[in-house]
């Protein structure tokens, strides 16, 4: 794919569209965006007219699938990333008293699961480069109390998974991976699912593949997979679809569960997405080589850095600012990119300075420098399967006219 000639602009300052100027792109270009075709309109059309359309046999079929996929005995669906993150402290048994070592740089919900258990979310740094879990940083906080580490592949890389386990094997801890980042990513050659003793992911649109909103748990433990099947059905010890086979309305309430299934439609449309991870995580790879490529035209940014030893799934593409060499900071940036019609984000604030864990947990500025600095730095640039190399000359384009402008 030829480069865009950024070189060409070079020079030539454009009035910003945050200005009034003319903008890069009339529609706002997302960050994220689900890919939906025929084939799965179809896979859904065929779910609804189906006599069951939750908890029926497609859930099943859909869970073996993924956990074939990732390589391990155990997969259990549910209807969200969030209950999936929950499951995972329900069946370590996670509760009062216990504390859990989460990255701070996440999407809050690995944090909050923590908390739904009653236990307490210690909160480790990040490495500055890859702003992955630091396992320096995790060793340092381990006590009597801790009971899990809960790794973050964030933006689709892997963490160091090696150092982690020998870190959760010296102390006696569960390893968890929240790799809702990360489907078709790889570790040394072994898929991102079968690295940690429990593994989370989210299905929601903006993601890999999507159900519309849902979850998967993978997991060797037969045991621990029958456990979460109840802990996502109120706890009760026969499914509905079981009932129906055996003509039975006798069910138990053998522990206290919550309503966290996903439906027949939702996993038909699951496995219809399935078939094509490989292809999509593929796209994902291709248009970032290129940003790769392109950006180190640009002096004022740097993309993430990717150790040789993974393969990156890529649900994001994070660039850090480098502030030295601007005159505004990242929050103008921001705006400057969002009004030349590039829909930037920023993931993510670190959890310990939201206000929550604030008033409750007494966090606060300087308790993950590397966390923070980050915070102040990152943008998300657009990336997703189905976008096009013109859509992808629109950001190289835009980023170019933004710091071109606010160079010092």
């Amino acid at each position: 794919m030829p480069a865009i000639k950024v070189s060409k602009l070079k020079g030539r300052v454009r009035p910003l569209a945050v200005d009034g100027g003319q903008p890069v792109r009339g529609e706002l270009l997302p960050y994220g965006r689900q890919t939906i075709e025929e084939e799965d309109l179809q896979a859904v059309c065929e779910a609804l007219r189906s006599p069951l359309i939750t908890t029926g046999p497609r859930v099943d079929s859909f869970e073996k699938a993924f956990a074939r996929r990732v390589g391990v005995r155990q997969c259990v669906a549910v209807n969200s990333g969030t209950a999936a993150l929950h499951c995972a402290a329900h069946v370590l048994g996670i509760g009062p008293g216990d504390e859990v070592i989460v990255p701070t740089l996440t999407f809050a919900a690995t944090a909050n699961v923590v908390l739904y258990q009653g236990a307490r979310p210690v909160f480790a740094d990040v490495d500055p480069d890859q702003l992955l879990i630091d396992p320096t940083s995790v060793e340092s906080l381990i006590t009597p109390r801790t009971r899990a580490i809960f790794a973050v592949d964030y933006a689709g890389q892997p963490c160091d998974y090696p150092a982690l386990r020998q870190l959760a094997e010296r102390h006696g801890l569960a390893l968890l991976a929240d790799a809702c980042h990360a489907p078709g990513a790889r570790l040394q050659g072994r898929p991102v699912g079968s690295l940690a003793d429990v593994t989370c992911f989210s299905l929601h649109p903006v993601k890999h593949m999507t159900t519309g909103e849902g979850g998967l748990i993978t997991t060797d433990r037969e045991d621990w997979a029958a456990r979460m099947r109840r802990f996502r059905n109120h706890g009760i010890s026969v499914d509905h679809r079981d009932r129906l086979k055996n003509g039975s309305w006798h069910y138990e309430i053998r522990q206290l569960g919550y309503n966290y299934r996903l439906t027949d439609v939702q996993s038909a449309l699951g496995l219809s997405q399935l078939r094509r991870l490989r292809q999509w995580v593929k796209s994902r790879r291709r248009i970032a080589a290129r940003y790769d490529r392109e950006l180190r035209q640009f002096d004022a940014l740097r993309p993430l850095k990717v150790r040789e030893d993974v393969e990156h799934a890529y649900h994001l593409y994070v660039v850090r600012l480098d502030l030295s060499r601007l005159r505004v900071g990242r929050g103008q940036v921001f705006k400057a990119l969002r009004a030349e019609g590039i829909g930037v984000n920023v993931h993510y604030i670190p959890v310990h300075l939201h206000p929550l864990y604030r008033r409750q947990l007494g966090t606060g500025p300087g308790l993950c420098p590397q966390a923070e600095k980050a915070y102040s730095e990152i943008v998300t640039l657009p990336v997703f399967p189905s976008m096009t190399p013109g859509e992808q000359d629109d950001v190289l384009e835009a980023l170019n006219k933004v710091l071109q402008a606010y160079r010092r």
